[in-house]
């Protein structure tokens, strides 16, 4: 702070300090703080006593009362309210802080310095204690307006202690007071602390929480940077709004009128508060863009990042290397596996073919031995008997017996020989033995086992009526009832037990009926008529049908044996009809009655009708459907070619 020397005070008060004074910097003009000072002449001698100037004695009382007005009662130029309600006329407005000796504190003052400052600022600009200032007027006319300049300044001061001292006009005023709304846009790095600290503390001013944080410096916690950032975005303002343009209420002419006016003044304000936030908001943005804390935090998370990726990275690759490794080593092992099969295979195929080789050998060894033993027949031996010693002994011992046959000539050869051949039959004969019973014993095992599953597999199959008792005992007893499913099998009473009958229920309950065997369940079921078959048939020619039924049916007694003989030869064609004709050289005859039942069959189930053939068999007396079928291709037969004669 600059001290300027060359401004002496008389006296001064305990703020000053070391007798220098404190000049404070405000949205008003500076002052010098100081308690008591020389009025009139008083000052005037002083002021020149310390200015060390030589003046004429003889000074022009109007610029004694000029200078005595400037000292006692200084003016300062008032800053526009918007809107608050104007304490003088015109466009200037008095500083209520500096009428009250306020101004270097100004809104931070506290209600008891407002209050004290009041009383000592009253005291002294009373009009009583002013009085004497009118006996220095020499005319009439200069005391009067000596006398209503006192009045107004005390009015003054007694209008600033008024809205000082009420919260809300306070905050009117305050909001009101002259601020610096710039906002820094751009700064260096070396200079963020002091661009944007000052901003951040003038504007903490509004703040509707305190204390504010404060930016702080470099070396402060992440946290409390975040904690500051979360504040300030988070930030809520007390300040008011007036607005140059607001309507005064006081001047409605009506309810209505007045209504009106709060609702424009409510626009007006709600429009500067968004634009205040904003203001708040963009100086917050330009603060967190350009703060090097946060920028050394994101780059550390970016480059903490880049690291981790980097890191997924090389692990994929290690990964990727590690299972190209892992499968180059599977490759090489089958590869080596197939080299070591190879080599063995290769190996058991030279000793085989060695074996083969020696064995071969052996063989033709025995040949040559008992050569001389087949050409004399020594003992009924054969080259048959020498071939087969050749192929069911092995090597070895086809060697020792040649090693046997070489120490013996003659008859022992032979004798060698015929005991070998023994030998091998016996032992052939033993293994065809022992063959025998394995698969004997195998097929016993296999026999058993299939008769054991089958038997475990067997289950009695459910009858029609068991499964109409099933559905009516699961319908009356429900989910629910106690031994629901021991109650229903003692419902049913055929000693199906528990299991079973939980089988039945996934089982056969949810068997959807057969479509396709309905209509012979239907036939089955269907009691014999005693009326004539077809409309349009007569009663004598059902007799007449019927007459050679039991005939055949005589004859097919007599003539069981005969037809059980042939019976595998015969064609389902030429079993009995099931509508009681017999099949015989006659069947294949159609009577005009039975060829008019077969017409209407066939016009009364259409192609579309289920079941058309067996419902138009049943329709014509004494055919079966082959019959039917083979008639009616027939009568396709000769209707074709009768249009083709045409």
């Amino acid at each position: 702070m600059v001290v300027h020397a060359s401004f002496r005070l008389i006296s001064y008060s305990d703020e000053l300090v070391d007798g220098q004074p404190i000049y404070v910097s405000s949205n008003c003009l500076p002052l010098k703080a100081s308690k008591y000072e020389p009025a009139g002449h008083s000052f005037h001698a002083a002021a020149l006593k310390l200015l060390g100037c030589e003046e004429d004695a003889e000074v022009d009382d109007q610029k004694v009362s000029n200078d005595k007005e400037q000292t006692c009662f200084p003016s300062y130029e008032s800053y526009s309210s918007k809107g608050k309600k104007k304490s003088g006329e015109g466009s200037n407005q008095q500083d209520h802080y500096a009428l009250l000796g306020l101004s270097h504190l100004r809104y931070l003052a506290t209600e008891d310095q407002i209050r004290k400052s009041y009383r000592e600022t009253a005291l002294k600009y009373h009009p009583d204690k002013q009085a004497a200032l009118l006996f220095a007027e020499e005319t009439e006319a200069a005391k009067q307006a000596k006398k209503d300049e006192i009045e107004s300044h005390f009015k003054a001061v007694q209008e600033a202690y008024e809205v000082l001292i009420d919260p809300v006009k306070r905050r009117i005023y305050d909001s009101t007071d002259e601020f610096d709304d710039a906002i820094p846009a751009d700064c260096t790095p070396q200079d963020f602390y002091k661009v944007f600290g000052p901003a951040f503390t003038r504007n903490g001013r509004w703040s509707a929480i305190q204390p504010v944080p404060s930016l702080s410096d470099e070396n402060t916690p992440l946290k409390e940077v975040d904690n500051f950032y979360n504040f300030w975005y988070s930030f809520k303002s007390w300040r008011e709004f007036p607005h140059a343009d607001e309507f005064d209420l006081e001047q409605a002419e009506s309810r209505d009128h007045k209504r009106w006016m709060e609702r424009q003044n409510a626009k007006l304000t709600e429009k500067a508060r968004k634009e205040e936030y904003a203001r708040i908001r963009t100086l917050v943005d330009n603060a967190y863009k350009r703060d090097p804390r946060i920028l050394k935090r994101k780059e550390a998370e970016k480059a903490e990042k880049l690291k981790k990726k980097e890191a997924k990275y090389l692990a994929k690759k290690l990964q990727e290397e590690e299972a190209a490794r892992a499968a180059e080593e599977e490759r090489r092992r089958k590869v080596e596996e197939e080299k070591r099969v190879a080599e063995v295979a290769l190996q058991q195929k030279k000793v085989k073919e060695k074996e083969k080789k020696l064995l071969r050998k052996e063989r033709t060894r025995l040949r040559t031995l008992s050569a001389s033993v087949t050409s004399q027949h020594l003992l009924d031996v054969s080259t048959e008997d020498v071939e087969s010693l050749c192929m069911s002994f092995d090597m070895e011992q086809l060697r020792n017996l040649c090693d046997k046959m070489e120490k013996s000539e003659g008859l022992e050869q032979a004798k060698l020989i015929r005991n070998a051949v023994g030998h091998a039959d016996e032992s052939e004969a033993k293994k065809q033995d022992e063959k025998k019973n394995v698969q004997q014993n195998g097929s016993v095992e296999t026999n058993g086992s299939t008769l054991l599953k089958s038997f475990e597999k067997k289950e009695k199959p459910w009858s029609k009526e068991e499964i109409e008792l099933l559905r009516k005992g699961m319908q009356k007893y429900p989910k629910g009832t106690s031994r629901r499913w021991e109650v229903i099998s003692e419902y049913i009473g055929t000693g199906r037990s528990v299991e079973e009958i939980l089988k039945a229920t996934k089982t056969v309950l949810l068997q959807k009926p057969d479509g396709a065997k309905a209509f012979d369940s239907f036939l089955e079921k269907r009691k014999p008529a005693q009326s004539i078959a077809s409309p349009l048939t007569t009663r004598e020619e059902v007799v007449g049908a019927s007459t050679p039924q039991v005939v055949q049916n005589s004859g097919a007694r007599t003539d069981s044996a005969e037809e059980s003989s042939s019976s595998t030869s015969q064609k389902p064609a030429d079993v009995t009809a099931a509508n009681g004709v017999s099949s015989s050289s006659d069947q294949d005859a159609w009577s005009a009655v039975q060829e008019r039942a077969l017409v209407q069959a066939l016009k009364t189930f259409p192609k579309e009708t289920s079941q058309r053939w067996e419902r138009v068999a049943t329709a014509v007396p004494g055919k079966t459907v082959i019959q039917c079928k083979k008639k009616f291709a027939s009568l396709k037969e000769n209707f074709r070619s009768k249009k083709s004669a045409n």
